[in-house]
């Protein structure tokens, strides 16, 4: 009994110098990582991580061509624009819960980096850059939408990479559901009825009407992402991320909503 107090000394002690010997974040080697060890556990939707002492510059030359490729954006916070409960008051946005496991995150994404004077242009070329997610607001509706990158073309100002480069521009944000997509009438844009069965009689009803002219409807979002951290030999880059898009509209018969997306940045600058 009386070498209880040393061993629970011992183990704190020996926890203490574990804890103190990690180290900061280091970046995932994705290449040595293996199917097994990730699948059901979530790691394929997290991005690479840099640790905190990655604060380089990189340098670049208005004549060489450069890309930006390996681009993780890791959403870690959705928020929906809510109607206020009071006239007088405006909408705000309500933190709402992810529902999409493991899926959320886009990866793979790349494009060009041109540099003209003192302004940097990415422009979005491909990669996973899409993902369906839903939501769960605080009062039990659910709100999807399509998180993109999709045709980016975000700017920055200055000639080289550094810990305070900001990116903003637009992208567009596909619709949720595509032109195959049944509705429980079996209506469709490009198949099933033309109006729901024993509805035909009141098709002229305005409601009716929109519930039954499927629309395939895009929208327009702004990203902005910031760079906090860089490792100027590998030419690797991490930060945050900013996003606010329309949700989806039901193939046009609803009306949209402000979607506010907050999460992780990875990604690799290279000369193309």
């Amino acid at each position: 009994m009386r070498f209880r107090p040393l061993l629970a000394l011992v183990l704190a002690l020996c926890l203490t110098l574990v804890t103190a010997c990690s180290g900061g974040d280091k970046a995932l080697d994705r290449s040595n990582t293996t199917y097994d060890d990730i699948v059901n556990t979530g790691r394929a939707n997290d991005c690479p991580t840099l640790p905190d002492s990655a604060r380089g510059t990189i340098s670049l030359d208005p004549s060489a061509r450069y890309q930006l490729r390996e681009i993780c954006l890791h959403p870690s916070e959705v928020f929906v624009k809510g109607e206020p409960t009071n006239k007088r008051q405006e909408a705000q946005f309500v933190p709402a819960k992810i529902l999409t496991r493991y899926t959320s995150s886009l990866d793979q994404v790349y494009g060009d980096l041109k540099l003209n004077d003192d302004e940097l242009t990415f422009t979005e070329l491909g990669g996973i850059d899409f993902q369906p997610v839903t939501v769960l607001l605080p009062g039990g509706e659910e709100v999807p939408f399509t998180f993109s990158s999709k045709e980016l073309v975000a700017t920055a100002t200055g000639n080289a990479f550094t810990t305070s480069t900001d990116f903003s521009g637009p992208y567009r944000a596909p619709s949720y559901r595509t032109s195959n997509f049944l509705d429980p009438k079996g209506r469709g844009l490009t198949t099933g009825y033309s109006s729901a069965v024993g509805l035909v009689p009141a098709g002229d009803d305005e409601k009716l009407r929109k519930e039954t002219i499927k629309q395939y409807v895009d929208g327009t979002g702004t990203m902005s992402f910031s760079i906090t951290k860089i490792d100027s030999e590998t030419g690797e880059f991490a930060g945050v991320f900013s996003a606010t898009q329309p949700s989806d509209t039901d193939m046009g018969t609803k009306a949209a909503v402000d979607v506010k997306i907050t999460g992780e940045l990875y990604g690799r600058l290279e000369k193309a």
